[in-house]
């Protein structure tokens, strides 16, 4: 069984766009990010992603908006930042307070900033094909995490547990495409799926993305096994702070895999390293330099 480190796998890739940002003489790249209240895990992600920007030579701006802001004034600062030729890209930090829809917000922000991936234009583009756009972050550092490590997803089976318009429905999309990195027979499993252990047998690849701890068992997975596992959940462990584990069941599920993400350190730092290599390619095309 090998780890498929994502730490190592994203340093690579941040290493890489830190030394095309070096190249920019005119400018520096800038993510604008706005967070809304104080949600303790959206602080951490936010401060995780000031910190990786700060590492490759992006500029990060951080709007923090408090819990009662109304929709017009998000609205209103998105508006702002779509007009500021000096912003690349724009990440609102979910989860937004109740009275906020995220996909109304998420519409609002200009598809050519849109480094989260989210807006319908660029979901669109990538249903068809077409790189022009920008591919949500944690598929497309999955995709690229299974490369980094030279594991062939062209005609193997891969079977992705969970539906999210986040993770699991763009994450078939990409692994659907006549593309490098792709070219799979894909089946999502979801919670009216039938038969689900078997179909998760068939899996050469199995991405496990339904926010359930340690759902993914080890008669769920065949003898040397692709596991990618995108969960993160806290449970007790009686000494009051709590344990993050994934949503597959680590410790039994890896005698049996080729390859498997731990928890954490596997498919988080790529999500972010995605972000930046987003935001680089926005920069990349308003510069017209090379992207990467």
């Amino acid at each position: 069984m090998i780890l498929l480190d994502g730490k190592k796998a994203a340093q690579h890739i941040q290493d890489k766009l830190k030394g095309m940002v070096a190249k920019a003489s005119q400018r520096k790249p800038c993510l604008a990010m706005i967070l809304v209240g104080d949600h303790p895990p959206s602080q951490i992600y936010v401060r995780r992603k000031i910190r990786a920007c700060a590492e490759v030579g992006i500029l990060s701006m951080i709007r923090h908006l408090p819990q009662d802001t109304s929709v017009k004034e998000l609205l209103s600062e998105i508006t702002l930042l779509n007009l500021d030729a000096a912003v690349d890209g724009i990440l609102v930090q979910l989860p937004l307070p109740p009275h906020m829809n995220p996909a109304q917000i998420t519409e609002a922000i200009d598809p050519a900033k849109d480094v989260d991936g989210f807006h319908p234009i660029n979901l669109g583009k990538m249903l068809i094909g077409d790189t022009d756009g920008f591919f949500p972050c944690t598929p497309l550092g999955i995709k690229y995490l299974l490369q980094e490590y030279k594991i062939e997803t062209a005609g193997k089976h891969i079977v992705i547990f969970g539906r999210s318009n986040v993770v699991g429905k763009p994450m078939a999309a990409l692994l659907l495409q006549n593309a490098k990195g792709a070219n799979a027979t894909v089946t999502i499993v979801h919670s009216h799926s039938k038969d689900v252990k078997s179909i998760s047998r068939l899996a050469d690849i199995l991405i496990a993305a339904v926010g359930k701890p340690k759902y993914i068992t080890s008669d769920m997975v065949k003898e040397g096994a692709v596991v990618v596992d995108v969960g993160i959940n806290k449970i007790e462990n009686g000494d009051g702070k709590g344990k993050i584990v994934g949503d597959v069941d680590f410790q039994n599920v890896f005698e049996k895999c080729s390859y498997i993400t731990p928890v954490p350190g596997g498919v988080g730092p790529m999500t972010i390293a995605m972000l930046l290599r987003n935001t680089l390619q926005s920069f990349s095309k308003k510069e017209k330099l090379n992207s990467f």
